[in-house]
């Protein structure tokens, strides 16, 4: 049977491939989509194991300057498991909830006030505790 994936390559292009295993008759890639954000390129590839279980690989892709002024690829990967799905998930939507709500604002607004009010307080202002005379140090 044959599949068609699409894959992430220079040019957009479909590949076919030979029932999804690779040359060791193991099967990997199922499907594969690919994100460009800005910069980034996001890549979600389902895999399976040996045994025919499959899980979630999700790359980020950076083109980057290399020292000899060469261009590379920066890339960090997660692998997620099934049985790790839901969790994440609600982790994940959790947390862009949190960034999506104006509860980041009030958090990081209260915060700066509450520092505020709490070097107003403090006997010791943070203008005194990092100001260091170097010719202290040298006398007894």
């Amino acid at each position: 049977m044959m599949k068609t994936l699409n894959l992430p390559m220079e040019k957009a292009e479909e590949k076919e491939i030979d029932d999804g295993h690779d040359e060791r008759g193991v099967k990997d890639e199922v499907y594969t989509k690919v994100v460009r954000a800005g910069k980034r390129t996001y890549f979600f590839d389902v895999k399976a194991t040996r045994k025919n279980d499959y899980y979630l690989t999700i790359t980020e892709s950076k083109k980057r300057l290399g020292k000899d002024d060469k261009p590379f690829y920066e890339k960090h990967k997660i692998f997620l498991y099934k049985e790790d799905f839901e969790k994440f998930m609600n982790g994940f939507n959790d947390a862009v909830s949190f960034i999506d709500s104006e509860t980041v604002c009030a958090v990081i607004a209260n915060q700066s006030f509450a520092e505020i009010e709490r070097d107003k307080n403090d006997p010791l202002s943070s203008v005194e505790y990092t100001n260091v005379e170097f010719e202290d140090l040298g006398e007894k």
